[in-house]
């Protein structure tokens, strides 16, 4: 909360990070949110089980203001991850409205994030060609077809399908995810998009699938609802999506009534800078990867921004709400490690995050286990 001293100052008289906002009709109780990270604890149809319902209801008994889910496909050929959620078909409704109901039922706030994975598709799992916005060779060799222009429409029309789904099943959100070089980020990356067409070639061109995803999606769910973005603040690739460029984009999105923006970065080609990079964030000042990005966007976009990359002092995380360089902050290796860490935090337990950033828990899910903290079981058993 924000007052207006007698001398006209404006002095904060509580906590911003864990005071109420809104983001259109969504209240979260504070600024804190779960960032997507792929759970591997669907089943192989998509659907959501009783174990990835367990894995956000202890995140929002943790209360962490808003959880947004792993990435959900929104059509098989988009699956980029065994176990992976999808949000392709109706008969997936019934589990997904059981899991919302539970988050709620804890105290929860939850987003459906959609998302299609283009060249970086399992193919080995659908059965189905791969395709992107220009043809090409995948490292693994597989082949990768050049989308046709009906397959461009189905896809926006895929996405605004899925939003309308995740909107039947009680979801309080949607984020569209454009980053990390899946299907929407292909598009906008000069490094992926070769395309000669309206979908190709300048920015306004790279990035029309998107514009009309946004506005397919917002058809679909109404006004009141809200929409987030996850997109990158650059691609760390050479000839790649670049920070100037992510600025236009953000403009051309606000007009088109995103009502929050996820700014992260990275591909999976981006080498020590991927989304999920390797490496302890001893210091405080070697944390928090997409800074000068943020400031950037703050000087030319309202729309609130969640900042996502690199978080682990409670410190760090306030310095830079109450300098107005984020709305929220965004979490999720650490979130794997301490589903409790906000209300650590909230209860006065300002030690940072415990997550060491090594990547491990990802094995276990790429076992068929799910993801987990091995670190903290290993503590717990006196392994190490």
């Amino acid at each position: 909360m924000i007052v207006v001293a007698n001398n006209g100052v404006q002095e904060n008289i509580m906590a911003q990070l864990f005071e109420f906002t809104d983001i259109k009709s969504l209240t979260l109780r504070n600024r804190f949110i779960r960032s997507a990270t792929w759970e591997g604890m669907a089943d192989d149809c998509g659907a959501c089980t009783p174990q990835l319902t367990d894995f956000f209801c202890t995140l929002a008994r943790g209360e962490v203001g808003l959880i947004i889910t792993g990435h959900a496909y929104v059509n098989k050929a988009g699956q980029a991850r065994p176990l992976q959620l999808g949000a392709h078909k109706d008969s997936l409704l019934p589990e997904l409205e059981k899991m919302v109901q539970s988050v709620h039922d804890n105290g929860g706030k939850i987003a459906l994030q959609l998302s299609h994975a283009g060249c970086y598709a399992a193919t080995e799992i659908t059965g189905l060609d791969v395709y992107a916005p220009s043809s090409g060779e995948h490292e693994t060799g597989q082949i990768i077809r050049e989308m046709t222009h009906e397959e461009i429409r189905q896809v926006v029309v895929d996405f605004s399908e899925s939003a309308a789904r995740a909107q039947k099943a009680g979801f309080d959100a949607v984020q569209i995810h454009a980053a990390h070089g899946y299907l929407l980020s292909q598009f906008l990356s000069p490094t992926y998009n070769k395309r000669k067409d309206e979908y190709g070639g300048d920015l306004k061109n790279r990035a029309r699938i998107l514009l009309e995803v946004v506005t397919s999606v917002r058809q679909a769910v109404g006004a009141e609802y809200p929409i987030l973005i996850k997109i990158n603040s650059e691609d760390f690739e050479e000839g790649g999506f670049t920070k100037e460029e992510m600025l236009q984009v953000a403009i051309s999105l606000e007009k088109a009534g995103v009502d929050a923006m996820e700014l992260s970065g990275g591909t999976r080609n981006s080498g020590r800078n991927i989304p999920f990079r390797l490496g302890r964030l001893d210091n405080e000042e070697d944390e928090v990867y997409y800074r000068e990005a943020a400031k950037l966007y703050k000087e030319k976009i309202s729309v609130p921004l969640i900042l996502v990359g690199g978080f682990r002092s409670y410190s760090v995380a306030e310095m830079l709400v109450t300098e107005r360089l984020t709305d929220y902050v965004s979490l999720s290796r650490p979130l794997v490690r301490e589903p409790d860490l906000i209300q650590r935090w909230k209860a006065g337990d300002k030690r940072k995050a415990t997550c060491i950033s090594c990547n491990l828990c990802y094995k276990p899910a790429l076992e068929g286990k799910g993801i987990r903290c091995v670190v903290e079981d290993a503590l717990k058993s006196k392994q190490i």
